[in-house]
Order: C-alpha cells, then sequence, then structure tokens
C-alpha cells in the first residue's frame, strides 16, 4: 500500500489487489479515496490514471458532501426503534395482504432492508432516523419482495400500486447514507 496527496483532494490510498482485474476509483462514506490496482501494474501508471480522474473524485466527494449521514441509533432508543419498526410493518403487512415468516431489527451498514428467499425480513435500525415516509417506502419494498424476487418491470409496476411516489421517494433514500 502507498499513499499519495493530490492538491484539491487530498490523500489517495493505492493498494495492489490479487482480485483486481483492472484498476478501480473508489470513494466511500468517510470521503476515503482508494486505488485498487492488479499485481502487475505499477504505482506510478495507478497515480497517472488516478490524476486524469480528478474531475470524477471531486464530483464524488461534493455528492457525498451533499448526502445526509445516518449514524448509529442511540442505546436507549434501540428498543423503541426496534419495537417502532416491527409494528409498522406488521400494520402496513396486515393492511395490504402481505405475509412474511419473521421480521429481523439489525445494525447494518450498507442496507436498509432485505427479503429472503423464505420471506423473512431484515430492517437496518438505522431507518428509525428517517423521515416516515422513506421507513414506509423500505418496508413497502422489503414487502413486495415477498411476492416478487427481484427489481424487475413487475416489481416495480407493484410498488406503484401500493406507493404512487415510490420513484420519487427511492431517489429520496439516496440522498441517506448508512454510517
Amino acid at each position: 500500500m502507498k499513499h499519495i496527496n493530490i492538491d484539491g483532494i487530498g490523500q489517495v490510498f493505492l493498494v495492489k489487489s490479487i482480485r483486481a482485474k483492472k484498476i478501480n476509483i473508489s470513494v466511500n462514506s468517510y470521503k476515503i479515496i482508494k486505488v485498487s490496482i492488479p499485481k502487475n501494474i505499477s504505482f506510478k501508471y495507478a497515480k497517472e490514471l488516478v490524476l486524469t480522474k480528478i474531475n470524477w473524485i471531486k464530483k464524488s466527494l461534493k455528492k457525498l458532501s451533499e448526502k445526509e449521514i445516518v449514524d448509529s441509533i442511540k442505546i436507549n432508543e434501540i428498543k423503541t426503534a426496534k419495537t417502532y419498526l416491527k409494528k409498522r410493518i406488521t400494520l402496513i403487512a396486515y393492511q395490504h395482504n402481505f405475509v412474511f415468516n419473521k421480521v429481523v431489527i439489525k445494525n447494518q451498514k450498507s442496507r436498509w432492508g432485505s427479503c429472503s428467499f423464505k420471506n423473512n425480513i431484515n430492517l437496518n435500525i438505522k431507518l428509525y432516523n428517517l423521515p416516515n415516509e422513506l421507513i414506509d417506502y423500505v418496508i413497502f419494498h422489503e414487502l413486495v419482495h415477498t411476492r416478487i424476487k427481484n427489481h424487475s418491470k413487475e416489481f416495480w409496476d407493484t410498488m406503484l400500486i401500493y406507493l404512487p411516489e415510490a420513484k420519487v421517494l427511492d431517489k429520496k433514500l439516496k440522498g441517506y447514507l448508512i454510517k
């Protein structure tokens, strides 16, 4: 591993990787810039490539600055958050004739929710920090997955039946980062 400093951007980490097939530049939610490099490519070449991608890196950093970061739930809110999310999904499922196996509330780093093949639903406890309309959007999203296991046109058409503003809410949700 090696790091370089680039004016206007800051520190960039160059990391050799046996899994990398090509040079990959990523910016994570902590605004850390990492460049994964295949073993057979030199740091010098990777640095030259990074210098050609400065505008993309700046744009990515700006996007992150515009997003609201949803941080951890305070310990005294955990029970309240879990109770609220379980009651909310149960109510929505009942009102709209969805059937799920079980719901688990987890502290996840990268997903707001998921639905397994067996219709077990996981919800991120950090949902509790979001506006109610986005909590309901994620709940509906996972409940629709109990019927349609992919993100096909059929899935989105079904989402729009339950939430006509689903596409708008999906974009709003992308404005939040999980930390």
